[in-house]
């Protein structure tokens, strides 16, 4: 190809939106920019409140519908978002590739174009929607084959999958089989804004020790096990404060929980801008990171336990899998069964400066294993053979 590609980027969520998967496709923006190739997003336009410059050339943005918490999620906002999609992809310059991000929904409209218009497709599968459906209480079974169908459907029809970690891999490899198209690019934490230098918020640290809890609230992160530790540790430490910086399906139940039971010291507060975000962590006892066991999700690997290291603060993970066995294996904090009597024991621990790994270890390793600019260097990799 004599010019340089022309790639289209279709997703719900970008920055300065701060949530990962923004992240990772800014990334990847990025790192596909500096390879030569002409990117453009198509993307919405920022929740309320939220400001910020784009740090890539093309970004095209269109309203869409936002829930009570701003976020762009369920059917009725997904579809805010796709329909209009599929006329901005039909209607503008053919491209060389389009690159699709979940929800299933929009991996369903960028295929279908794909093959309309003869446009090979790549499918970022950062994890496995149809199976955090199947966890989800009162989903109408039709609805759960659907969201399957949708996903399956996507990856196979996909020049590319880019997935996160070897075991999201896998899971997509055990529903669509091992093909030459599943590319496992990694995942990490944009390690330029994510640091231990800088300062450390004074008017957290002066109020006592803390733990932060930074991200999504929902039934297969299964927070709910901080606050059942953390009450138990409260009667030892009445000093300490569980703070959580985040938004989700289950932030609102988790924050009447303590109002019903009468936890003193845990804060729900918005999430932070990254630098924001990074300098809360830095004067943290711990992060916390939690996945729900028997869900079905045990491979998935959060992206705030990469927040934390590179900021130079250890982990607390309660729960089964990947990241239980990541924290463990690689001496990042504290790997906890998911019981609130185990997870209070690590933060007793975590309190008392037992066996914390140092800044210096934790950036490092970060560095070495978790880079987002390395995972988006190979995903760009991936995308442009793709595109060839």
């Amino acid at each position: 190809m004599s010019r340089p590609p022309r790639i289209v980027l279709a997703t719900r969520v970008f920055t300065p939106e701060a949530v990962a998967a923004a992240f990772r496709e800014e990334a990847l923006v990025r790192a596909l920019e500096e390879a030569g190739a002409e990117v453009t997003v198509l993307t919405t336009r920022p929740p309320r409140g939220v400001t910020g410059t784009d740090r890539v050339r093309r970004v095209s943005r269109f309203p869409v519908k936002r829930d009570h918490q701003q976020q762009v999620r369920g059917y009725l906002c997904y579809m805010s978002f796709d329909v209009p999609l599929a006329l901005r992809l039909l209607l503008r310059r053919r491209p060389d590739l389009i690159i699709a991000e979940p929800p299933p929904t929009t991996g369903l409209v960028v295929t279908v174009l794909g093959v309309l218009r003869r446009v090979p497709t790549v499918f970022y599968a950062a994890d496995v929607w149809s199976d955090a459906t199947e966890s989800v209480e009162g989903v109408p079974a039709p609805i759960r084959a659907a969201v399957r169908l949708m996903e399956t459907t996507s990856w196979k029809r996909a020049s590319k999958v880019l997935t996160i970690s070897p075991g999201v891999d896998d899971r997509v490899a055990a529903l669509i089989g091992r093909r030459p198209s599943l590319t496992m690019v990694g995942n990490g934490i944009d390690t330029d804004t994510f640091t231990p230098e800088g300062s450390q918020p004074a008017e957290e640290t002066s109020q006592g020790s803390y733990f932060v809890y930074g991200g999504t609230v929902s039934e297969w992160q299964g927070a709910d096990v901080f606050v059942e530790a953390f009450a138990r540790v409260r009667a030892q430490h009445p000093g300490a404060r569980l703070l959580f910086f985040s938004e989700g399906s289950g932030k609102e139940g988790l924050a009447q929980k303590v109002a019903d039971e009468g936890i003193e010291g845990v804060e729900f507060r918005g999430r932070l801008a990254p630098a924001d975000m990074s300098r809360v962590l830095r004067g943290a006892v711990a992060g916390l990171s939690s996945i729900t066991p028997g869900l079905g999700y045990e491979f998935a690997l959060p992206t705030k336990i990469y927040a934390a290291t590179a900021s130079g603060t250890p982990v607390i993970h309660a729960g089964e899998g990947a990241a239980f066995e990541r924290v463990r294996d690689a001496q990042l904090g504290w790997a906890s069964a998911y019981d609130p009597a185990a997870v209070a024991a690590s933060m007793h621990s975590a309190l008392a400066g037992e066996d914390r790994p140092t800044p210096e270890r934790l950036r490092t390793w970060t560095l070495e294993n978790a880079s987002l600019q390395g995972a988006a260097e190979r995903a760009a990799e991936a995308v442009l053979e793709a595109a060839r």
